[in-house]
């Protein structure tokens, strides 16, 4: 474990590799798991704003439930996650004509309609992270169908917090994310 600020980071972050491999995975990170994408309170009113954006690439089924439940809800442990179809796709997924699930806030922020890329918890993946009174707990997630992430990242010799540079300062800031890259070259990572 590592401490920088109030975060405790486990070595896992600095010590596996990782970079998406989209062709093999097709997005599955989007549609399995067993409720939906963890989503910061202060987000919530980000994705109403851009619900406008992304309305036109979400499926039928989507749209309904988010009229009914709307695009959040509180999961077993309380915690706001995006609402899903079906039991698995988020409501923000949407699929191109190869069938890989892509997310429409991603793609609405591509495309220039939004600047909002997407909860950070989705940003982040593979970390997870864990809020306590006194610390957050920055955690690497491990999960079969990112096998190819890791296969990717070793060949490409790329380490998790490498390939997720952007999101961690984009969720900690650039001095944090400065200070957990010095920490993985004095520890020879």
């Amino acid at each position: 474990m590592l401490q920088i600020k109030d975060t405790i980071i486990s070595l896992d972050v600095l010590e596996e590799y990782f970079v998406c491999d989209f062709p093999v995975c097709r997005g599955i990170c989007c549609v399995e798991g067993d409720a939906g994408a963890p989503v910061e309170e202060s987000e919530i009113a980000s994705l109403e704003e851009i619900l406008p954006a992304v309305w036109d690439d979400l499926s039928p089924k989507a749209k309904k439930l988010i009229e009914k439940q709307g695009i959040v809800y509180r999961d077993f442990d309380g915690e706001f996650v995006t609402s899903i179809v079906d039991g698995k796709d988020c409501v923000f997924t949407c699929y191109d004509k190869n069938g890989y699930c892509k997310c429409a806030i991603e793609k609405a922020f591509r495309e220039g309609k939004t600047d909002f890329n997407k909860p950070v918890s989705c940003h982040l993946y593979p970390v997870r992270i864990s809020k306590y009174n006194e610390f957050q707990a920055v955690n690497y997630h491990r999960w079969r169908f990112c096998q190819a992430a890791a296969v990717l990242g070793k060949k490409q010799g790329v380490k998790a917090y490498q390939f997720l540079k952007e999101p961690l300062i984009r969720k900690f800031g650039e001095e944090w994310y400065e200070m957990l890259t010095a920490a993985a070259e004095n520890l020879k990572l």
